[in-house]
């Protein structure tokens, strides 16, 4: 038995500590169920409960959700398209989001992947300042595709 201050009160019958926590105007919460014997506490569980509340949403304020961008490329993309988009994804890694760059082929382009791989492993070079290569290029199905995250 643990009084509303903190100090132990040591082993005694539930209905003597449930006599203890009405005269103080409390509640008696089972703090530990599992130790023998029983833990219980003298608490106002109203505040208890709002203190965890609160708690758990300041513990939320201050996370980051980290969210996936996607650009894509096509293997004829211009140098000044390919300049554009490669300065979204330095954009994006700077503010702290994930980047998932993908080389797109129709029908018989993709018998020329290699063009693809080599604009791929060129944006890696590129980027490698603002973030790392999180997965390697790597087909899947029609695309290529690479995810970048942001340097600590």
């Amino acid at each position: 038995m643990i009084d509303d201050s903190g100090t132990q009160l040591g082993i005694m019958p539930p209905s003597n500590a449930l006599k203890l926590a009405r005269e103080q105007s409390l509640d008696l919460v089972e703090v530990s169920a599992t130790a023998v014997p029983p833990v219980c506490k003298i608490m106002d569980y109203g505040k208890y409960v709002y203190q965890l509340n609160k708690r758990a949403h300041e513990a939320r304020k201050h996370q980051r959700n980290i969210i996936l961008k996607e650009v894509k490329f096509r293997p004829n993309t211009d140098e000044h398209d390919y300049e554009f988009k490669k300065n979204n994804i330095i954009r994006f890694l700077k503010e702290g989001d994930k980047v998932k760059a993908i080389v797109s082929f129709r029908g018989r382009e993709i018998s020329h992947s290699d063009i693809g791989r080599r604009m791929i492993e060129r944006l890696v070079e590129d980027v490698s300042e603002a973030g790392s290569v999180e997965f390697r290029p790597r087909m899947e199905g029609f695309s290529l595709h690479a995810i970048f995250a942001p340097k600590k």
